[in-house]
């Protein structure tokens, strides 16, 4: 290798890049922590992007169908106004959801729980005299059941000790949980108030991150980055919007059928299935169990009923539905986001199912883009060496 003053540059970043690579390797502990350090103190901000990314959606609609209007547009107040109208409606709708939540959900859950403790003790002996009356003739099952000895008081009473044990526990740790939650609490305001500024000037914000990308890069990745981050929007902002309102129209299906057929805790069920529907593939069957476990307290054929039912509109929702109202928005084959999924919530939980269909989207958008250019590279390549066998089979002699 020539050592001219090029190669000598190159050869000092090298060794300089090695000796970085080995001090880290060597003191990973310390590098983690760093990385820990810095992350708690950008975290706030992180999660500002994502609520402002959520918030964005319903604002964005809002906006285009209230604001830009050709009536409202040509008023000078108006299109001043539009911006933070559009966002005040869009965080009056998002505390509407979450005061429907707390007002119906949970003192309907309330009522379940208190009144599940009296379904519970009617349930368990007439459960265990249905077996007994079952298995009469085998000797062996039924002296089993007699041995299990179920006694719903008890299992009441143990429930009970559990609970004032855990709370006992708690408030041992009383300083600690109170630090914890005026630190969430705080973390959240700060994400909020920095997600509202996002929300009321992302175009600017758009203008200035493209012109320190235009300062630092060239224009080819410049390109490259603008597209990857236009896919990422479109594939998120798509699935958001079709899930929650594929979730929407399922848990009003549950809610309306349930009520026609006077099942039990139509309302709570139908909350629940809507909310559970958000986790794509296995979300509804989560709230299927839940909902089955609640209507089996009170009647053991309505909860068969319940579980039919639920099948059966699980394959309207999954034919006629969810086609139509999410359909091909993510772009991602049913293999792929089986395998989102999963790998999602294996690392992440619930968050890492719904994130990472959007996540591998991309990824896989990118890929097969990449393939197809490829492809058509080398048949470009392949079409042009037939012209030139072409050729010389015409002019063998290369006149």
């Amino acid at each position: 290798m020539n050592l001219n003053k090029e190669n000598m540059r190159k050869l000092r970043e090298l060794i300089l890049f090695t000796i970085i690579i080995l001090i880290a390797l060597w003191n990973y502990l310390l590098i983690f922590q760093a990385i820990r350090f810095v992350f708690g103190i950008v975290f706030p901000f992180l999660l500002g992007g994502a609520i402002a990314f959520v918030l964005n959606v319903p604002m964005n609609f809002l906006e285009e169908k209230l604001f830009r209007n050709r009536f409202v547009r040509d008023k000078k107040p108006f299109r001043k106004l539009a911006r933070p109208m559009s966002l005040i409606l869009t965080l009056i709708i998002v505390i509407g959801v979450v005061v429907l939540v707390m007002f119906v959900v949970i003192p309907e859950l309330g009522k379940t729980l208190i009144s599940l403790g009296r379904t519970i003790r009617l349930f368990v002996p007439e459960a265990q005299r249905f077996l007994e009356e079952l298995f009469t003739d085998n000797s062996e099952i039924q002296n089993w059941l007699n041995g299990l000895n179920l006694d719903p008081e008890r299992m009441i009473d143990s429930a009970m000790s559990f609970f004032q044990n855990g709370a006992g526990n708690v408030l041992n740790s009383t300083v600690s949980a109170i630090s914890s939650i005026v630190s969430g609490v705080t973390t959240f305001v700060i994400a909020f108030v920095f997600s509202c500024y996002i929300l009321l000037q992302k175009e600017k914000l758009s203008v200035q991150v493209q012109k320190v990308m235009h300062a630092y890069l060239s224009e080819k990745h410049v390109e490259w980055c603008m597209e990857v981050c236009s896919l990422t929007f479109r594939s998120f902002s798509s699935f958001l919007t079709g899930q929650c309102v594929e979730a929407l129209i399922l848990g009003t299906m549950f809610f309306i059928v349930m009520s026609i057929f006077n099942m039990p805790y139509a309302m709570l069920v139908g909350v629940l299935i809507a909310f559970t529907a958000l986790i794509p593939i296995f979300g509804a069957f989560i709230g299927c169990v839940i909902g089955a476990f609640l209507i089996l307290m009170v009647d053991p054929l309505q909860a068969l009923g319940f579980i039919i039912m639920f099948l059966v509109l699980q394959q309207i929702e999954g034919n006629l539905i969810y086609p139509k109202v999410v359909g091909s928005s993510v772009g991602l084959p049913s293999i792929w986001v089986l395998a989102a999924v999963t790998i999602g919530g294996s690392l992440m939980g619930v968050v890492g199912m719904l994130i990472f269909i959007p996540i591998v989207s991309v990824f896989y958008n990118l890929f097969r883009s990449s393939v197809y250019k490829r492809l058509r590279k080398k048949r470009q390549i392949l079409r042009e060496a037939e012209m030139r066998d072409r050729a010389g089979e015409e002019d063998p002699d290369g006149k």
